[in-house]
């Protein structure tokens, strides 16, 4: 159609007119950086996928078309694993010969293609194990049967057996007590949705000492507890009884018991008051014979039972004293009777007096690697010894390194561990020795701890099992981390792991990844869960000297081909602004054969060769690979650095006080604040150029005397330390003298600080805070926002330095056109912003400089992001003129439309005629209305002169993505907020050739298909498909294409 009036183009742009550019800066010849040419060309930039062959479905030639499909669109890393995804089983079993010519030519050629191949350290995705591992070499725990016998007398007897296999470890003997327990047993009924009232009555005059909730069934409730006294009921505590999850791989006692110490009262009874919530028969006993505490929760045996533990989950209150020495059992009349046992026959002579022997034995704790197929499914290897993970490194990994050619797998590069799964142990075969080395005493005496028995004292225990704790969590770090990084190094490997589990996890999070190589974090595209794991991999990569995080990306369950570039944008800026700069696309499902849309799970976003947007996805993928390389330059600016504590496992810290918008964090942990962090010029400093203004302690009352005295260290020269003195020592290495010291250290370095009359407090050249505000506490340190957005609305930001240049990424979260005046601590010299979406940059001349920074006029539509970056080396140009003016002129494009379906997709066989752009979903032609894939609009537009400024297209939102062409020349592909693209120089006088290929998703078929008998259905789907009486997505052009004309940026 002829344009009402007359375009003229005069598109000045600082290295060329390519389109994609909107507005026009003018023309300078400032020296352009060296790494402009890969953010405009980023093919050289790793991208990386999950490769999951599933449930058997493989073949020679789809491994190949999957892998050339990749290259074609720039993915150039993929990790591969062996998952059991539901759906059909295929015929080529993993570790038949098959199975290994076709990994063979995989990578064969992916060598070729130079496609990086991680292979899963073993079948699944979680953790590792496989059919090779034994019982001996595997997650192993701590069981034990007692035999009770009153002496003198010689005692030559078998021991009782527990249930096989098992290895026999220990035979403990132990007073029983001189006092004989006394008790009430009885048995509820708890129905779901009702509460209950429990009575226990309670006969004599003995203090119960422990209660004991056994269920035998899952239940999720809570419970009040109170005790009589003088005809009332006086309240003790909440209690949360959670067996929800009977998995083991949050507990190797999926049902074990709730145990409470009770206050040392004398009482004729106690009342339980239980929630509505829950359904079982629960085994209630209280008796006068102490208990530890929770002692299932901390050996491990019962661990939190959802996804996401808090970073206090394991840390417990202290006990009631138990005042009658006669009740505990004292660390030295605990008899190691070993030697005088063979295979469970023990010969003793038993002192006077009541004596417990208990046979210790380990066990496994029966956790499987996973999902995958039976033929790759074995026992998990043990994640404390070193030498059972180097065994199953060498019969897996090994194994595929010894089959295949050298020169045929060059491509394999890397060893993956994704999230840990698996759950906890708490023994492995040199357990003893490596305790004497890290606590300097004798762990055997406490090992009745581990199973109720009080040693020494209620803290004795609790000190003892948190000493096996911490080197449960050392061991999984240094020893299967560290181990599977040594194997890998070996044979020139390297490792790539996330940093945390969501199901039993052990460790101490940033200590975990800190052994890897590399470090990846996870988020699903919808939901929260993410919003703790990109934070935990960013921090333990920054700490431990780590320029690149990676992140599993766009995880998802449910609406299968639902999701397209444009639904996935704002989680995956989201995740750049929490450190994450190394996309990990989750997941290419291997497609054995030309089916489609073909081989697909309940989860993951489909980045596959058959989904109908894959190969335009490369346009997307090109904007991932250009924010992953500008968030790889130089180092983060973090302020503050939240310090997690000492308790094992976490596996995430806390943000307390929290920090206010503006500012960046990471948390860090005791091993990198003892060994790597010193102070220099106020700033807490890393040797790899990592720094922090401040050190936030989090609320807990236990510290290390060497981490304290290190604080004080670091505070004595020059660093802003806040938080409350510490009262405990944890464990009981060094105890009682380590408790003294630390409280010696707390009295010097807080002095009066009390946080409530005195909050700070001098300390040679550094504060010590404690009280203030978080606001109260960066004006100390003298720090003003890095990124003052001046606007409430949700715009997120990092930031990373380098010698030259400042790199701003910042974010809009919202669903709403934001118009802002941001101001940039660190903005200094020339303020430029650059488009991911498109490879381009500009000056931004419409700025204020002040004495908190430079303030930037910006513009953010729906959901889009951009870099602003301060380039050090150039003059600014100012001209005070809008960064983002309004386009001068607009003009409606009314044209009529040809659009070419795709008859191999069931789309109309001739061309179509569109007056209007309309939703294909709407049309009343099923071809069309249940059309899947791409088509091409055609439209000629009459231009009769051009006037000066910028030409813009603007189209209206696409549900998939288009490819403008204009006069045969590609402009390039929109798939995201604001759907707009600049014509450059293209858009002549006369007649113009507009033509646009759009694809949208599969859904549209799946849903026609749906309708149809399955014998007229020309799509399969091997899993998850659309649902019954899901509605049609929009699909297709839609609305008005408007062309804008800007004035030039002056």
């Amino acid at each position: 159609m002829r344009c009402l009036f007359v375009i003229a183009v005069v598109f000045f742009m600082v290295y060329g007119c390519s389109p994609g550019k909107l507005y026009a800066p003018v023309v300078v010849n400032d020296p352009e950086p060296l790494w402009l040419d890969t953010f405009r060309s980023p093919g050289s930039m790793q991208l990386s996928v999950y490769w999951y062959w599933i449930s058997d479905n493989i073949s020679k030639e789809g491994v190949e078309k999957d892998l050339e499909a990749m290259k074609r669109v720039g993915i150039n890393r993929a990790f591969m694993s062996n998952i059991d995804g539901g759906g059909p089983v295929g015929k080529v079993r993993i570790f038949s010969d098959e199975w290994w010519s076709i990994l063979h030519a995989a990578l064969k050629k992916a060598t070729e293609l130079d496609i990086e191949i991680g292979l899963f350290n073993s079948p699944g995705w979680s953790q590792s194990g496989g059919p090779w591992i034994s019982a001996d070499r595997s997650m192993r725990y701590l069981a034990s049967v007692d035999t009770v016998v009153n002496g003198p007398l010689l005692f030559q007897s078998k021991l009782p057996a527990i249930d096989t296999p098992f290895q026999d470890y220990k035979v403990l003997a132990f007073p029983a007590g001189k006092n004989k327990s006394a008790g009430t047993v009885l048995f509820a009924d708890k129905r779901e949705k009702q509460p209950l009232v429990v009575s226990v009555p309670v006969t004599g005059n003995k203090p119960m000492r422990s209660l004991v909730m056994k269920a035998d069934h899952t239940i999720n409730t809570t419970a009040k507890l109170y005790y009589e006294k003088d005809g009332q009921y006086v309240f003790v505590r909440t209690i949360e009884f959670d067996r929800s999850n009977l998995q083991l791989n949050v507990g190797f006692d999926p049902l074990a018991p709730v145990v409470i110490s009770l206050p040392g009262v004398v009482t004729k009874g106690y009342r339980i008051e239980f929630a509505e919530p829950g359904q079982a028969k629960i085994r209630i006993a209280v008796s006068s014979q102490p208990m530890v505490e929770r002692f299932p929760e901390k050996t491990l045996a019962k661990m939190f039972q959802t996804p996401l533990p808090f970073w206090d989950s394991y840390t417990w209150g202290p006990q009631p004293v138990v005042d009658d020495s006669s009740l505990l059992v004292p660390p030295t009349a605990v008899k190691d009777l070993t030697a005088e046992s063979r295979d469970g026959l023990l010969r003793w002579n038993v002192p006077a007096g009541e004596w417990t022997i208990r046979r210790m034995v380990m066990r496994s704790t029966g956790v499987t690697n996973g999902p995958t197929t039976p033929e790759g499914t074995g026992l998990e290897v043990d994640k404390l010894n070193r030498d059972h993970v180097s065994y199953h490194f060498n019969s897996f990994i090994g194994e595929i390194l010894k089959r295949i050619p050298a020169a045929d797998r060059r491509s394999f590069r890397v060893v993956v561990a994704d999230s840990y799964e698996t759950g906890g142990q708490n023994w492995t075969d040199d357990m003893q020795p490596r305790f004497i080395r890290q606590y300097g005493y004798d762990p055997v005496p406490f090992l009745p701890a581990v199973h109720g028995i009080v040693v020494g004292s209620q803290d004795m225990s609790d000190r003892f099992l948190r000493d096996l704790r911490q080197l449960v969590s050392d061991r999984v770090a240094y020893d299967y981390v560290g181990g599977l990084r040594d194997e890998a190094h070996k044979h020139g490997l390297t490792t790539w792991l996330e940093n945390y589990g969501h199901w039993g996890f052990p460790s101490e999070f940033l200590k975990y990844g800190g052994q890897s190589d590399e470090i990846g974090g996870e988020f699903w595209n919808e939901g929260t869960l993410g919003n703790i794991e990109c934070r935990a991999a960013s921090s333990a990569a920054h700490i431990y000297g780590k320029t690149q995080v990676s992140a599993e990306s766009f995880t998802s369950g449910g609406a299968p081909f639902h999701r397209v570039p444009s639904m996935l944008k704002k989680r995956g800026d989201w995740s750049f602004t929490e450190g994450i700069n190394k996309t990990l696309l989750h997941v290419y499902i291997q497609q054995p054969d030309e089916r489609t849309p073909g081989m697909n799970a309940w989860f993951g976003t489909e980045f596959n060769r058959h989904n109908t947007w894959f190969e335009m996805g490369k346009a997307y993928f090109d904007y991932l690979k250009r924010c992953n390389f500008l968030l790889q330059q130089g180092k983060p600016v973090n302020d503050v650095a939240y310090f997690i504590g000492e308790d094992a496992p976490i596996m995430t810290g806390v943000t307390e006080p929290a920090l206010p918008a503006g500012f960046q964090f990471d948390y860090i942990n005791a091993e990198v604040l003892l060994r790597r962090l010193t102070v220099r010029d106020g700033r807490l400093v890393l040797p790899d150029g990592m720094s922090y203004r401040v050190l936030v302690i989090p609320p807990v009352k236990s510290m290390s005397p060497e981490v304290l005295e290190k604080i004080d260290s670091l505070v004595n020269a020059g660093a802003i330390v806040y938080g409350n003195p510490p009262k405990l020592a944890p464990g009981l290495a060094g105890y009682p003298g380590s408790q003294q010291r630390l409280q010696a250290l707390a009295r010097g370095l807080w002095g009066d600080v009390d946080g409530v009359k005195i909050k700070s407090r001098q300390v040679g050249k550094g504060q010590i805070v404690s009280g203030a505000s978080m606001d109260e506490l960066l004006a100390l340190a003298g720090l003003v926002p890095d990124f003052n957005r001046h606007t409430n609305a949700p715009i997120l930001y990092t930031h990373r330095k380098t010698a030259r240049d400042e790199y701003y990424f910042v974010s809009n979260q919202s669903d709403s056109v934001v118009r802002f005046t941001p101001c940039f601590r660190d903005g200094k010299g020339q303020p430029w912003l650059l488009d991911a979406t498109t490879g381009t940059r500009r000056k931004l001349p419409g700025y204020t400089a002040g004495a908190d920074g430079i303030s930037v006029n910006l513009k953010l539509e729906k959901n889009e992001s951009y870099f602003i970056v301060f380039d050090k080396e150039v003059e600014p140009v100012y001209s005070g003129a809008d960064n983002f003016p309004e386009p001068a002129k607009t003009e409606e494009l009314k044209t009529t439309w040809t659009v070419q379906f795709d008859a191999v997709r069931r789309g109309p066989a001739t061309p179509v005629t569109f007056s209007q752009l309309t939703d294909w979903s709407l049309h009343n032609n099923d071809s069309i209305k249940y059309y899947s894939g791409k088509a091409v609009y055609r439209a000629r537009v009459y231009i009769s002169s051009v006037p000066t400024g910028s030409p813009v297209l603007r189209f209206a939102p696409v549900n998939g993505m288009a490819l403008i062409k204009l006069n045969g020349v590609e402009l390039g592909t929109i798939w995201t907020e604001p759907y707009r693209m600049s014509t450059g120089t293209l858009l002549k006088k006369g007649w113009n050739d507009l033509e646009i290929e759009v694809v949208n998703t599969w859904e549209n078929r799946l849903i026609g298909d749906k309708k149809l008998p399955e014998a007229q259905r020309g799509t399969y789907v091997a899993n998850a498909s659309v649902g019954d009486g899901q509605a049609l997505s929009p699909s297709g052009l839609t609305g008005n294409i408007v062309l804008e004309i800007y004035p030039l940026v002056k």
